[in-house]
């Protein structure tokens, strides 16, 4: 058996370093194609809680309107809202997208700014309250929103997790390499205001 030249060493060498890089580009993309699809998945997630509340809305309204004297304003700033929230285009990238995810977050928020206006006027409607169909959308209506806090968060660690892998060497060469493919998360932020505390008066 002849001995492996100097040639034939460097050769294998090369070859050995070849087959570990690409195997580790090969694992880092496959790990980030994974976490992309976590991120979509609980973005689709989501958009089915959001998608509950806007049919919950038309069914709310009907109910509201037949209380006598019901302040019509509010009914119109919830039609409004659910209205602008169905003429948002939300586009297959919208995740990657901090102009469409903004104007999307922005939409949804106004809607449930409505909502709960909405809801906290109907106290002052006693006859309204007593309707068993009007005690059923109002639960159906908070949980809906229970669970669109939760697939927001679900949503927001998701994200993260893509991005923090993302962001970290040498995952970030990869994502480097195949550009737009890999392109960065927008997370939800909460609302303004959300962090001042009520005003308690008695």
């Amino acid at each position: 058996m002849k001995a492996i030249g100097k040639t034939g060493i460097v050769t294998i060498t090369i070859g050995v370093a070849v087959l570990l890089l690409g195997g580790t580009c090969v694992a880092t993309y496959n790990k980030l194609v994974r976490l992309d699809q976590a991120a979509s998945a609980q973005w689709a997630q989501v958009e089915n809680a959001y998608q509950r509340r806007a049919d919950l809305v038309p069914n709310l309204v009907e109910t509201v309107k037949g209380a006598a004297a019901f302040e019509r304003g509010t009914i119109t700033a919830v039609t409004e809202a659910r209205s602008r929230v169905g003429q948002v285009t939300v586009s297959k990238d919208v995740t990657t997208d901090p102009k469409g995810f903004l104007e999307y977050q922005q939409a949804q928020d106004q809607l449930g700014g409505a909502l709960s206006r909405l809801l906290v006027v109907a106290e002052a409607y006693p006859e309204l309250k007593s309707t068993q169909n009007f005690r059923d959308l109002q639960a159906q209506l908070e949980g809906t929103e229970n669970r669109i806090t939760v697939e927001r968060m679900r949503y927001n660690e998701a994200a993260r997790d893509f991005d923090t892998a993302r962001a970290s060497f040498p995952t970030s060469i990869v994502a480097g390499i195949f550009g737009g493919r890999f392109a960065p998360k927008q997370y939800f932020a909460a609302k303004a205001g959300s962090d001042v505390p009520p005003a308690v008066r008695f």
